[in-house]
């Protein structure tokens, strides 16, 4: 995972090496999964001296090509599994391995707040990573060109990010994560602060991104119904230390469109994840645990 010395919050590039120059997870030798998380744990030191224990056990396979969906209770550590996945955190216990070609772009990863640079314009956050990853000038030229035409930016190439709406934000952020062509795709919430209809748009066009190319995504929301439209699978965990409670199958035909929301099973699947949820939120409220 490549986090730029000028702001290691962003992660939309990539590299093989963890924040300490180490590589982040080794690789998996004959990968039936993408990602192998194994026993992992992760703790902080609390304010007052006791640790926190953010998440833990966790074991899950990801499969190559895979969208994964996770949700859980608010706090439940959802987000500092994505970040341990990436590199950004190193796992308390426990193993993450990842099957990566090593000539290819391992990981970028989209956060919730953007990521992206203020003073850079449009064009010059999604050269970026690019740039980093030592892209040749004529090869970084196409990928920002196509990537710009995809999330349908390219009339703001120019433009800085204060002068774009919240949506228009996050298509820049999605376009330099994907500029980089990584091999698995990590996603934060990304569209939590999106208004209903347009984090509906985004939804859709995500999905035609991706049933595109088929990349390895594992993404993050607190949105029942955008895990059902977007995943394969959606994997549920528990209140803090959270813990996969279950992994479910999402049997919806591929490709999609957004009139999934309409049939029946989409509102009894919802259904069934929201049991498996509010099982897991009720002991939050009593014990009032929180983000």
């Amino acid at each position: 995972m490549l986090v730029s010395t000028e702001d290691r919050n962003t992660a939309g590039a990539t590299s093989s090496q963890a924040l300490d120059g180490r590589a982040p997870h080794a690789p998996v030798a004959a990968a039936s999964s993408k990602v192998s998380i194994r026993g992992v744990h992760r703790r902080f030191a609390g304010k007052r001296g006791a640790d926190v224990h953010a998440f833990g056990p966790v074991d899950l396979e990801i499969g190559n090509g895979e969208f994964l969906c996770l949700i859980g209770p608010s706090g439940c550590g959802k987000s500092t599994l994505l970040r341990a996945i990436a590199g950004l955190v190193a796992p308390s216990e426990g193993s993450i391995e990842i099957a990566v070609d090593a000539a290819r772009q391992p990981i970028a990863m989209v956060f919730q707040d953007y990521g992206i640079y203020p003073w850079k314009t449009v064009e010059a956050n999604v050269r970026f990573g690019l740039q980093l990853a030592g892209v040749s000038r004529q090869e970084i030229g196409r990928r920002v060109h196509k990537w710009l035409e995809l999330l349908r930016i390219e009339d703001f190439a120019k433009a800085y990010p204060h002068t774009l709406s919240g949506g228009m934000r996050q298509r820049v952020a999605i376009a330099r994560a994907l500029a980089v062509e990584p091999q698995i795709l990590l996603m934060d919430e990304p569209f939590a602060a999106l208004d209903a209809q347009l984090r509906e748009i985004l939804q859709d066009e995500l999905l035609a991104l991706w049933q595109a190319d088929r990349r390895t995504v594992v993404f993050v929301t607190h949105s029942l119904e955008e895990a059902i439209i977007l995943g394969d699978r959606v994997a549920v965990m528990s209140s803090r230390p959270g813990q996969i409670v279950e992994v479910v199958d999402v049997p919806f035909e591929r490709p999609r469109t957004g009139a999934l929301r309409n049939r029946p099973e989409f509102g009894q699947l919802r259904g069934q994840l929201w049991q498996l949820l509010q099982s897991e939120i009720e002991p939050t409220r009593t014990s009032g645990q929180g983000e």
